[in-house]
């Protein structure tokens, strides 16, 4: 897969940006807070229809305007694709498809395939199970649509049936409408176990070698599926903690309550692992995101690498390039230094400068 051209209007600091990448190694380079993280941002909102950094749709949108427009040119398995979306401060955002619109956000999942890695991931070891939880949706939403319809209709009902809890104290005969919501819980809540158990099976497969190559031969990592609840015990569960849920008014079935594991040599590195071990992992796991994505759809992702390698010391950003290969890669850094010092190579360098870019 290849990007071919973006196009922003009005958004984040950006008024207008047209950007013909190189189906190469693309650097863009200056000062913090001039916009570099914007235009992956950009990238990754088209394709995905969510920020990396999470938040709202208005947030993105430029300061003084009411809507912001992304058009963005793909090529996957030498088929065209034109992505248009409109991001709008009192409205949903609106979503076209080679000028075609689209109903649901999820019809857009699957056509791009991006890899985004930056300093705030390199903690998904040390940080709460949240953030591990999004790594796995993030990437199963590129590579499995029935993944996102299920993920969106679980957080509806997990939200339906908070509210149902909350609200049980004062409406009493309300009580025997959340067995449906049970029942909707554990169906789309098993697919999304299924889903993540396959996921982690294939993930653990790729990460270990790839773990044990950048350790020197030192380590070898091994990623377990935490499971909150096994498919067959799901509704077991639910009932077991039925008190539990209406004391507390939280539902604490489920797998918005999973977790990653990560074990070097049997010690559990999310508590006892050193900050290299935990980035020497978080590295990992990133690489075999972009070889799982080969695996799953035939192609290579696009590359974002968002200002991580003044996070990684030489010999992990060293591994972090030589796995590039012939993947198109959009990197941000505030200089060119380390690149050039390392050999790296460049096809197209840019500065980014208040909001505006020049191809150097």
């Amino acid at each position: 897969m290849r990007i071919d051209s973006v196009r922003l209007d009005n958004f984040r600091n950006y008024e207008t940006l047209e950007l013909h990448p190189d189906p190469g190694i693309n650097l863009f380079y200056g000062d913090n807070a001039q916009g570099k993280t914007n235009i992956l941002e950009a990238v990754y909102v088209c394709g995905t229809t969510r920020s990396h950094r999470g938040g709202k749709d208005k947030e993105m949108i430029r300061f003084g305007c009411e809507e912001s427009h992304i058009r963005m040119e793909v090529t996957k398995k030498e088929i065209p694709w034109r992505i248009d979306m409109h991001l709008k401060k009192s409205r949903a955002k609106g979503i076209a498809v080679n000028g075609a619109p689209i109903r649901r956000a999820g019809e857009l999942l699957g056509i791009c395939n991006f890899v985004f890695f930056s300093p705030e991931d390199l903690g998904i070891i040390k940080n709460g199970p949240a953030q591990r939880r999004r790594f796995m949706d993030m990437e199963l939403c590129q590579l499995d649509a029935l993944y996102v319809r299920d993920l969106s209709a679980y957080s509806r009902v997990l939200m339906q049936r908070g509210s149902l809890l909350r609200d049980l104290p004062f409406h009493p005969e309300l009580e025997d409408t959340i067995g449906v919501w049970d029942l909707q819980l554990e169906q789309y809540g098993t697919r999304l176990i299924r889903a993540r158990e396959r996921f982690v099976e294939e993930l653990n497969a790729l990460t270990g070698p790839i773990h044990e190559r950048i350790s020197g031969g030192r380590e070898s990592l091994t990623i377990i599926y935490e499971k909150n609840t096994e498919p067959d015990n799901f509704a077991a569960q639910i009932r077991e903690n039925a008190k539990r849920d209406r004391k507390l008014k939280l539902t604490h079935t489920g797998p918005h309550r999973d977790d990653l594991g990560l074990f070097i040599g049997g010690e559990d590195i999310r508590r006892f692992g050193s900050q290299g071990q935990q980035r020497t992992a978080a590295l990992s796991l990133k690489l075999a995101e972009i070889e799982l994505v080969r695996k799953r759809s035939g192609e290579g992702p696009v590359l974002l690498l968002d200002d991580v390698l003044s996070e990684l010391d030489r010999a992990r950003q060293r591994d972090l390039l030589d796995s590039i290969g012939d993947i198109q890669t959009l990197i941000t850094g505030t200089g060119t230094d380390a690149f050039l010092e390392s050999g790296f190579h460049i096809d197209r360098l840019y500065q980014v400068k208040a909001g505006k870019l020049a191809q150097i």
